[in-house]
């Protein structure tokens, strides 16, 4: 019975903490009870109480606990983790110009949907640039994109928020 209450603690936990964004980051009773605290126990104090009391959501869309909905979500991890898991068949696809694999990494890096098909194509007809060769690692070819990204008119400003 103890495992499952620790599991289920830390499920909740994992599953809040990607939740830190909406809102805004003073949103909800938790930051307000753990204000001006660091590190990781406070921080993962304050999104169990904001999970689980659910005074995040409330916040949100009242307009109260320092929630704020105004502002743009985003994302400050590395797409890297998804690049990383894909790799074999992103390469077919910017091969052939299109596929599920390529969409995925458009929507990781931000790309607006009437801007996929063009950043397909361009990464496309740069592919020897993102995969100079086989054993080509994520961070190589996330960099290559970017890269080749900065230099189209379109695509540019999505490779500066990346």
């Amino acid at each position: 019975m103890k495992r499952i209450l620790i599991g289920t603690l830390f499920a909740a936990a994992s599953f809040n903490a990607f939740a830190v964004a909406p809102g805004g980051p003073g949103c909800g009773w938790g930051n307000m009870l753990f204000e001006g605290q660091s590190g990781l126990p406070s921080h993962l104090v304050a999104t169990i109480t904001n999970g689980t009391s659910g005074n995040a959501t409330f916040g949100m869309t009242s307009g109260t606990n320092g929630c704020d909905t105004s502002g743009r979500l985003t994302y400050n991890g590395k797409p890297m983790l998804v690049l990383g898991s894909i790799m074999n068949e992103l390469s077919e696809d910017v091969a052939r110009g299109e596929g599920e694999a390529l969409t995925t990494y458009a929507v990781v890096l931000g790309i607006q949907p009437e801007d996929r098909d063009h950043f397909a194509a361009v990464t496309h007809a740069h592919f020897s640039e993102i995969f100079p060769s086989a054993d080509v690692t994520a961070e190589q070819v996330h960099a290559a994109t970017l890269s080749v990204m900065r230099q189209d008119a379109v695509l540019s400003k999505y490779a500066e928020q990346a």
